[in-house]
């Protein structure tokens, strides 16, 4: 929330004390704990930097490759080694506001179908040679080229040219109108790199370069000296580093092994702050874990049956119990209160109820049905556990297949009928909905299909009236929850935490898809 991020600056320069600032929080709604969270990250960014040092930062790995190439992006660890590497032409801030980066501006025409990038001067590749318009057109080109393996193409399928109009001019024309153009240019997998380079170790212009890479172990990367701006970059060095186990990583965190963890699981948060050596941020987010019923086979393509697994969800239950209250209650669809006016808070929340549940999966004709479980993120296997238990109890036997999350992306996900999945907030609503829902989404894990909400996710972008584009994001919703094989029983809050000797590092909703870039920022005391 904005006025989050205000009390945390009016902390900062000195114009409230701790308890004044605990109190706006209160009166904000916030909990204590996150409260806590919030004056410590902003307590942290008061200080005074100091350079050398380094950190070991640790996340999972996502997807099936562990990547160099910011287009080919699945994972945490790709995310954020691209924003240590790489710059994109706009940057998304902690409050979520857009600011310039390798753009030193940007403009559209009144209905959103052209848009023009002033590319900055003066900057130079790791592996050297000024960056110009031609990379820029090269590294947007990719993701629409026959074949493109981008992650992300299918939020440009609306893209005419990309087209250098000059050294430092880009031009993006667009064969429909898209409003959310310079939201999607934030993401990682965005970032621009040097014309015609095969080799990606020097293919960037971040702020750190990299030493070394072992692809699904770590990778290990020195300050670039050389750096466009002045931004701080007061390590020395940065090692990312894989830990796929999320009770692992905080074990890890709390033996001094790594600095920086993603994700710890919300049963060791008071364990981690209670060694007084480590801090915790929480940040409310579209984050969530899911359950994925494949439409295209049996039986998540049984309606009933998938309808019977969304009343058996006992949400308030998860977020209270399991989420220890980090989270917020999901309604079968990606988009929660973080996503500001396009959450559709009108649209009635799916209940617990087992009657209705038994109901439907007597209706389905099953009896029993067999789900793949992974720690894919820290509360799913706990949740189903519980959903375990309670269609028990109304005579329907759910069968866990429990498996590690080593390999589980490319030999589970969207294979096995019934399987688990986790999913990061997207930069806007649309975004978030077109990569899994859309007709050309590219992880659409459902293979659920509708040319409605194709139809809604297009005229949505060109939609400029507030009130009709809420109804839009609305009906998309609906449909979302009541047609798609997706669950959502909660979304968690992004969850970090770090060596207190860290500093300077805060956390957006966005995760590490987006804010402000920590690597650059963050500084380590003495």
């Amino acid at each position: 929330m904005k006025e989050v991020k205000t009390f945390q600056q009016m902390y900062r320069d000195g114009h409230v004390n701790r308890r004044e600032f605990l109190a706006a929080m209160g009166a904000l709604g916030i909990t204590a704990t996150t409260a806590g969270s919030l004056l410590t990250s902003a307590s942290a960014l008061a200080g005074t930097p100091t350079r050398g040092g380094s950190v070991i930062w640790a996340a999972n790995i996502h997807g099936p490759d562990d990547t160099l190439d910011p287009i080919l992006g699945t994972s945490t660890i790709d995310y954020t080694r691209a924003n240590t590497m790489y710059n994109g032409l706009i940057q998304v801030w902690d409050d979520m506001s857009l600011h310039p980066e390798l753009a030193e501006e940007w403009s559209t025409n009144s209905n959103a179908t052209e848009w023009t990038f002033k590319i900055r001067k003066g900057v130079s590749f790791h592996n050297g040679g000024e960056l110009t318009a031609a990379d820029v057109v090269y590294s947007m080109n990719r993701h629409i080229a026959d074949g493109s393996p981008s992650s992300i193409k299918s939020y440009f399928t609306s893209v005419i040219e990309w087209k250098a109009v000059d050294k430092y001019t880009v031009k993006l024309s667009l064969s429909s109108p898209d409003s959310d153009v310079a939201y999607k240019l934030t993401v990682p997998q965005a970032k621009i790199i040097k014309k015609n380079s095969m080799d990606k170790w020097g293919a960037g212009t971040g702020p750190y370069t990299l030493d070394s890479f072992q692809a699904g172990v770590k990778s290990v990367h020195s300050r670039n000296n050389n750096y466009w701006r002045d931004t701080g970059q007061w390590l020395d060095g940065i090692e990312l580093t894989a830990i796929t186990d999320p009770s692992a990583r905080a074990n890890a965190l709390m033996a001094g092994s790594v600095d920086m963890v993603i994700l710890p699981p919300n049963n060791v948060l008071k364990r981690i702050e209670a060694t007084g050596k480590h801090t915790v941020l929480s940040t409310p987010a579209g984050l969530y874990g899911g359950i994925c019923c494949l439409k295209n086979t049996e039986p998540g393509s049984n309606h009933d049956l998938v309808q019977g697994l969304r009343y058996i969800q006992d949400r308030e239950r998860i977020v209270r119990k399991f989420l220890k209250g980090q989270g917020t209650v999901g309604n079968d669809h990606p988009i929660n209160v973080a996503y500001g006016a396009d959450h559709c808070h009108e649209l009635p929340q799916i209940p617990y109820d087992p009657d209705k549940a038994k109901y439907h999966l007597n209706k389905s004709g099953y009896s029993e049905a067999e789900l793949y479980v992974a720690p894919v993120i820290g509360f799913i296997e706990d949740a189903c556990l519980l959903m375990q238990a309670n269609l028990k109890k109304i005579g329907f036997n759910l069968k866990l297949k429990r498996v590690p999350t080593d390999g589980y992306w490319g030999a589970v996900w969207m294979k096995e009928p019934l399987n688990v999945v986790t999913w990061n907030m997207r930069p806007t609503a649309n975004a978030m909905m077109a990569i899994q829902f859309g007709p050309n989404g590219n992880w659409n894990d459902t293979y659920w299909n509708s040319d409605r909400m194709g139809m809604l996710l297009k005229d949505s972008l060109a939609e400029t009236d507030p009130g009709k584009r809420h109804e839009m994001h609305c009906e998309m919703q609906k449909l979302v929850s009541t047609e798609s094989g997706i669950i959502i029983p909660a979304h968690t809050n992004i969850m970090d935490a770090h060596d207190s000797s860290v500093q300077g590092f805060s956390n957006c909703p966005l995760g590490q898809f987006g804010g402000n870039g920590w690597a650059e920022h963050i500084w380590k005391s003495a």
